[in-house]
């Protein structure tokens, strides 16, 4: 995919960033190459959901800020492989929500797949369709890409069949629920994130996108059942919740990604 849209920034954004790639780059290399970012002062879900529409009324596109998390998420994938031997010939467990996080999840597949990872993108959804425009174009550009297959589910016991042979995939990736959890979990996501659960007790490593899925941004409160992640990518600036106490023991290692978002967009 290709983008027009490039903001002035000093760090290098992950779309255009060949570094994070490379075959010897692992959680630490990531974390130091977007250190600058983690240092920025940490803001609630509310706040990162007005900056997002900000910048889009900055002129940024959604999509071009979806393309840029969703690579940076296969990075933090494939580094996170690296880092725990992993094998790359594993596949790759996706379990992606109809929202944008679910977004971030499908460009992750494409770009993993562009890395010859092959990946199970595992969208669920009542409709069977994502739920937003810029997930929407996400998922249909995964449409016969080799290497990823697409799955598309309301049905908890869809899911419940990935409890099977979960041992030998590569990883999973939560990207079930980002900044809009709240209350209690309905199915099927419910059980996504218990297939999520099972795997970390596998010791299969989960990466959590944005936030694990169910832990408040802006509080740290999980809800119950909650993904426990040994990493976690978040976006733009660090997030209130991830530091509380329990938001951090859940989130595991934190890597905060630059997406372009200008600093004029954190400004009511």
């Amino acid at each position: 995919m290709t983008t027009t849209f490039d903001p002035t920034t000093r760090l290098a954004l992950p779309a255009s960033d060949p570094l994070i790639f490379e075959p010897e780059t692992d959680i630490d290399v990531l974390s130091d190459r977007w250190r600058e970012q983690a240092r920025l002062e940490p803001i609630s879900a509310a706040e990162m959901r007005g900056t997002d529409v900000r910048a889009q009324r900055l002129g940024i596109p959604g999509d071009w800020l979806m393309e840029q998390a969703g690579t940076a998420v296969a990075a933090a994938a494939k580094a996170l492989m690296h880092s725990t031997d992993r094998s790359p010939s594993s596949l790759v467990l996706i379990l992606c929500g109809p929202g944008n996080n679910g977004g971030d999840g499908f460009v992750a597949a494409r770009h993993l797949a562009g890395h010859g990872i092959a990946s199970e993108v595992v969208l669920l959804s009542s409709s069977g369709l994502p739920s937003t425009p810029d997930a929407a174009r996400n998922w249909d550009r995964l449409d016969g890409l080799d290497l990823v297959n697409r799955v598309s589910t309301g049905r908890d016991s869809d899911v419940a069949l990935y409890f099977n042979g979960l041992e030998r995939a590569a990883i999973v990736i939560d990207a079930l629920l980002g900044t809009g959890v709240s209350g209690n979990l309905r199915e099927p996501v419910r059980t996504a994130v218990d297939v999520a659960v099972r795997a970390r007790q596998a010791q299969v490593p989960v990466l959590a996108v944005d936030t694990p899925t169910a832990v408040d941004l802006s509080t740290g409160e999980p809800s119950d059942p909650v993904v426990r992640a040994d990493v976690t990518i978040t976006f733009h600036r660090p997030k209130d919740g991830l530091r509380a106490r329990i938001g951090r023991l859940l989130a595991g290692r934190v890597l905060v990604a630059p997406i372009g978002i200008p600093v004029e967009a954190d400004r009511d």
